[in-house]
């Protein structure tokens, strides 16, 4: 048998693939070459995650992978083009949950804390003293039943708060939660909830998930923080509820449009943090992730399925 291909729909830095060395024809390829190397590919390898030139160029003439893993934990710049193929697809599952979650604990700490008002307030040489928020007795609504939501609730535990994990159907007995509440029952839980997490893949049934509707039924004083997607949230309706003093901060890791522009208006929108997508980023990410489809393809070269075979039609690696 010849050696697969291997095609990477490369970024910057690409991936160290030197395991895959007299194993594997590794071709690279940018956004515009893509649908020409399409054909020539056993195995893609998603490594610009935030591009959407697979969707664009999937539907062209030629054969397609057989196997296409993203170096994301989302999928959602392969659906639906990828949906209804026989492709198989694999995410990231498992490298970027508990980054993310010392992201959101920091996050939350730093919010409860006003570590942004002391910082201020020692540049402006001031010395005034507040008052601060216990975080230990607060409650959180983690929207997300993954692993990247169960490592956001398993560390915001830690800190004392009582969290109600969200999925997409309810569950009881979990070892971890008690519980995992049901997608319907999310307008019912946000009035209880001083901290508001979206972690849920992107779905259409979580587009547009927080709306003008879900930040009224959000306790007044909550905050909000979302490290899902950009979609998952109507930006408008967020900054509405900012300016209203509804929600008393919030913060966004992944935003409608990415990059944001120098000359948006949401970089001066008081009580909104911003930063650029890079929740799950540690030092070694990179590697991580190469890591992690060396010895995926290592199981497909050996006829045993990959990890993290994503359901097509749900949008995310199903728990087991």
């Amino acid at each position: 048998m010849s050696e697969p291909r291997v095609l990477v729909l490369d970024d910057d830095p690409p991936p160290d693939l030197g395991r895959l060395a007299g194993r594997a024809r590794v071709l690279h390829s940018d956004e515009a070459g893509l649908a020409e190397l399409l054909p020539e590919a056993d195995v893609l390898l998603v490594w610009n995650f935030l591009s959407d030139a697979v969707r664009e160029a999937w539907p062209g003439e030629g054969p397609r992978p057989g196997w296409v893993h993203t170096a994301s934990a989302g999928v959602d710049r392969l659906l639906p083009e990828l949906a209804d193929s026989d492709v198989m697809i694999t995410n990231a599952r498992g490298v970027f949950d508990q980054p993310i979650a010392e992201y959101v604990a920091g996050l939350v700490l730093a919010m409860a804390k006003d570590f942004l008002g002391t910082w201020e307030l020692q540049r402006a040489r001031q010395w005034r003293h507040r008052e601060t928020i216990r975080l230990g007795g607060t409650r959180a609504v983690v929207v997300g039943s993954g692993p990247i939501g169960r490592a956001i609730g398993r560390t915001l535990l830690a800190l004392g708060v009582r969290v109600e994990l969200v999925g997409r159907t309810a569950r009881e007995g979990d070892a971890e939660f008690g519980r995992v509440h049901g997608a319907e029952t999310l307008h019912d839980l946000l009035p209880t909830a001083d901290w508001v997490v979206c972690a849920a893949p992107l779905t259409p049934a979580t587009e547009g998930l927080f709306d003008a509707a879900a930040f009224a039924r959000m306790r007044s004083g909550a905050a909000f923080v979302n490290i899902g997607r950009g979609a998952h949230v109507v930006t408008a309706d967020l900054v509405d509820a900012l300016a209203a003093g509804r929600l008393r901060a919030a913060a966004l890791d992944v935003l409608d449009e990415e990059p944001l522009t120098p000359d948006s208006p949401l970089w001066q929108v008081p009580g909104l943090w911003i930063s650029p997508h890079m929740s799950g980023d540690t030092l070694g990410w990179r590697a991580d992730l190469a890591e992690q489809f060396c010895d995926n393809f290592d199981r497909w070269a050996a006829g045993k399925p990959p990890l993290n075979i994503v359901d097509k039609k749900l949008g995310y690696v199903p728990a087991h």
